[in-house]
């Protein structure tokens, strides 16, 4: 079969098969879950999608293993089932293809455009892994997809060359001038390719079929030597009534398809929001298409690779690229249920436990650990320090809170153009409460700015301006949140101030603790009107007296008689215990409203709240299952 794959390739053009990840999203199977693990768990589903792309009209389907690598699937705790997921997964899709569709066994990049801390030889060692299991359950090839950068796929492919003589397509995610968003020139990283015996070389994700199309005709102008592939993604996604939503029709990727045939292209599916439809018009409008003969010249010899990263040409410059960047949590938030867990920076100068609790909640999934910026005036470690270390040394995005009240206008973009320096670009921008009630009473409080102006001189960073009004060298790319306190007698005038801030700029809203289900209603119903997506905030109660000095000693936060009930007279793990069933409740009510949820970790004690992060990924589960099935 490997032969006759290579050989179709030279002779006709084929047919790909469309999206899995947000198809399965749009099947109702939220972005953020391990869509591999449904390998296993959801077998049939799985198998459905791959039929549904050969019934309409795919000869080539790709298995369900995109991120099936040892380091991705450590996010959901799945790496010890590596070699389960993705044997599973080429059963399922061989059961699907029979004898009329091609295998490929799909390998992802794992980089994907970041820098993380993965030596060459773990990435060699996951992707050796995963490409070795595909090979071992019989793949027809080996697709090598969404990679950025030319030094991560050149290291995939000698691990696919290594381990056997199949045939491998190698895929880039570009920008529409031509380069890799780590700043290649695509007509140079394919020569590299082709001498280190990629058999295919293409692109994928990242531009729809223009920004491909583009890139073929400025930056491949000429016979092509080797196959060329194109799984463009349809068009470019907004966001409308709570979905992403691609433009691009599937009469448009018909017409696209045979304009690609046309300068060679040999082998045309689809990325992100391509669906069964997309599929069936490229295969329509391709039926009886004879391509052109490709340029018969021999394969480079193998020579030892000098890779340059400066491959820029002048006259074909346009817009630089910009570096990639993760989603931010307003991105996520729009996509799925999205968690973020606050936990409070020490009072002495032992991290240990701080530290100890961030790794966990990494482990267990959370999106984002927030930490207060000396919350109730009480002296606390930098968060600044302690972002940098859990951003560097655990791997999680810091989000910190930057007060009004510690620092006059200087202090305050001293600050911040630290935390850009560092790379901590997610902040919650809050008042702060007086010092007099803090542990250092005597300490001055500053207050040169309102809340409302800390948004607006912040967002100004992010245009390249001081607070001074003086110019800067460079912008920011700050995401802001704002603080908003629902507790209170008269909800709509607390909905007016939150609008100020929004007004002023806040990206995205983060409440005080609500205990109160009906209250999450209220909400909802208060604030469906606004842009900006809305996190609800949930403390778990430790103990009885927890609760009471909450109710009765804190600002901003109210609890209801039958909670307090509840809590009354516990404490140690009974205690704990109690209250993280009272949050889990609270999680069941808020994922009725929101899609955002604010864990607040009392006393360090972060199994509580890794506790419910695993709650938010479990019922996340049981509703795209729930959604699926009805």
């Amino acid at each position: 079969m490997k032969a006759e794959l290579r050989k179709a390739l030279e002779e006709t053009v084929l047919i790909g098969d469309g999206a899995m990840g947000t198809y399965l999203s749009h099947l109702g199977y939220p972005v953020g879950i391990s869509y591999e693990e449904l390998n296993i768990l959801s077998p049939e589903v799985i198998g459905d999608v791959h039929k549904q792309y050969i019934q309409a009209g795919a000869s080539v389907i790709e298995t369900n293993t995109f991120s099936a690598n040892y380091y991705k699937l450590s996010r959901y705790g799945l790496e010890a089932k590596t070699e389960e997921l993705n044997r599973a997964a080429v059963r399922i899709a061989k059961k699907a293809a029979g004898d009329s569709a091609y295998c490929l066994g799909a390998v992802g990049s794992i980089r994907g455009g970041r820098r993380i801390n993965v030596s060459t030889q773990e990435l060699a060692t996951y992707f050796g892994q995963q490409i070795e299991t595909l090979l071992d359950e019989g793949v027809d090839g080996i697709l090598l997809e969404t990679f950025f950068d030319l030094e991560e796929m050149e290291l995939a492919l000698r691990c696919a060359r290594q381990l056997g003589d199949i045939p491998v397509i190698a895929q880039f995610a570009v920008d529409q001038v031509g380069r890799t968003l780590d700043g290649y020139r695509i007509a140079d990283a394919f020569s590299i390719l082709k001498q280190r015996g990629a058999d295919v070389v293409g692109f994928n994700c990242h531009s729809g079929p223009k920004g491909i199309m583009s890139v073929i005709q400025h930056q491949l102008a000429g016979p092509l030597e080797l196959p060329v592939s194109v799984y463009p993604n349809a068009g470019l996604a907004s966001f409308v009534d709570g979905k992403y939503v691609y433009r691009a029709t599937p009469a448009y990727f018909g017409e696209c398809a045979v304009q690609f045939a046309d300068l060679g292209v040999r082998l045309i599916g689809g990325c992100c929001g391509t669906t069964p439809e997309h599929i069936a018009e490229i295969a329509k409008a391709l039926q009886g298409y004879e391509p052109a003969p490709l340029s018969s010249q021999p394969r480079l010899p193998e020579e030892p690779l000098t890779v340059s990263r400066d491959f820029a040409d002048p006259a074909r410059e346009t817009a630089p690229v910009g570096p990639y960047r993760e989603p931010s949590i307003v991105d996520l938030v729009k996509q799925r249920y999205t968690v973020i867990v606050e936990l409070d920076p020490p009072r002495d100068l032992d991290i240990a436990k701080f530290m100890d609790g961030a790794k966990a909640l990494k482990e267990a999934g959370v999106d984002a650990l927030t930490m207060a910026d000396n919350s109730l005036a009480v002296t606390r470690m930098s968060n600044m320090a302690l972002g940098h270390l859990v951003k560097e040394k655990i791997g999680i995005r810091p989000l910190v809170h930057i007060a009004c009240r510690d620092r006059n206008l200087i202090g305050t973009q001293s600050h911040m153009m630290g935390f850009d320096a560092l790379g901590i670009d997610h902040v919650l921008a809050v008042t702060g409460d007086p010092s007099r009630f803090g542990d250092l009473p005597d300490a001055s409080s500053v207050y040169d700015m309102t809340s409302f102006q800390i948004i607006k001189m912040i967002k100004q960073l992010n245009e390249g301006t001081a607070f001074s009004g003086k110019p800067l060298k460079q912008k920011a790319s700050f995401v802001v949140g704002a603080a908003f306190n629902p507790n209170v007698k008269h909800l709509d005038k607390a909905v007016q101030r939150l609008e100020k801030k929004i007004a002023s700029g806040a990206d995205y809203i983060m409440t005080q603790p609500i205990y109160d289900p009906k209250l999450m209603a209220d909400v909802k119903e208060a604030t469906a009107h606004l842009p900006v997506p809305i996190f609800v905030g949930i403390m778990p109660l430790a103990s009885g007296k927890n609760a009471e000095y909450l109710h009765n000693e804190v600002p901003g936060i109210e609890l209801p008689e039958e909670v307090r009930s509840r809590m009354k007279g516990l404490s140690g793990p009974e205690g704990r215990r109690e209250g993280t069933e009272i949050a889990k409740e609270l999680v069941d009510a808020a994922m009725e409203h929101f899609n955002g949820i604010y864990l607040m970790t009392p006393f360090l004690f972060y199994e509580m709240s890794t506790a419910l992060t695993n709650y938010v990924h479990e019922k996340s589960k049981e509703r795209a299952a729930h959604l699926f099935h009805s």
